[in-house]
C-alpha cells in the first residue's frame, strides 16, 4: 500500500488500509473537514446487481460539494453546473480499498475561464488533502 496520492490524467488516486466501510466513513469525514458536503450517492454494485445480476466488487461513488467554491464556479460561469459535484470513488479492488477524486482542474479545463481555473485549483487542494488525511 502506498501512502502518497498519485496524479491521473483526470483525478488523484490514494490507497488505504481501511476496510471498505470505514474507507467510506474516513473519506466523508475527510471531505467534511475540507467544506465539502457529499450531495448524491451511488452503490454501484448495488445498482449493477439489481439492473443487470452483475457481480462486482464494493464500488461507492460519492458526490461531493464544497458550497462556497460551487458559489464562485457558478458565478462566473453557470454553465459550470454541468460539471457539479466533484465525484470521488471509493472501491474495492481486490488487493485494498483505493480512494479517487475527479480533478476539477482537469474538468473544468474545457471551461476556459480564469475565475473558474482559479476555483477548480482550489477544489482541487482541498480534495488532495482530504484524500491525504486518509490513513
Amino acid at each position: 500500500m502506498t501512502a502518497t496520492i498519485e496524479q491521473l490524467t483526470f483525478g488523484l488516486r490514494r490507497e488505504t488500509g481501511l476496510p471498505f466501510h470505514q474507507a467510506v466513513e474516513a473519506v466523508r469525514e475527510a471531505l467534511k473537514a475540507q467544506g465539502f458536503g457529499v450531495l448524491t450517492e451511488i452503490d454501484v454494485q448495488a445498482t449493477l446487481k439489481a439492473k443487470l445480476g452483475a457481480e462486482m466488487p464494493p464500488y461507492l461513488i460519492l458526490g461531493a460539494c464544497n458550497p462556497p467554491l460551487a458559489h464562485r464556479a457558478l458565478s462566473a460561469n453557470p454553465e459550470v453546473g454541468m460539471l457539479l459535484p466533484c465525484n470521488v470513488v471509493v472501491r474495492d479492488t481486490g488487493r485494498g480499498i483505493v480512494v479517487e477524486a475527479m480533478d476539477p482542474v482537469a474538468a473544468m479545463s474545457i471551461v476556459q475561464d480564469a475565475e473558474v481555473a482559479e476555483v477548480a485549483k482550489q477544489a482541487r487542494e482541498k480534495l488532495a488533502a482530504a484524500l491525504a488525511a486518509l490513513e
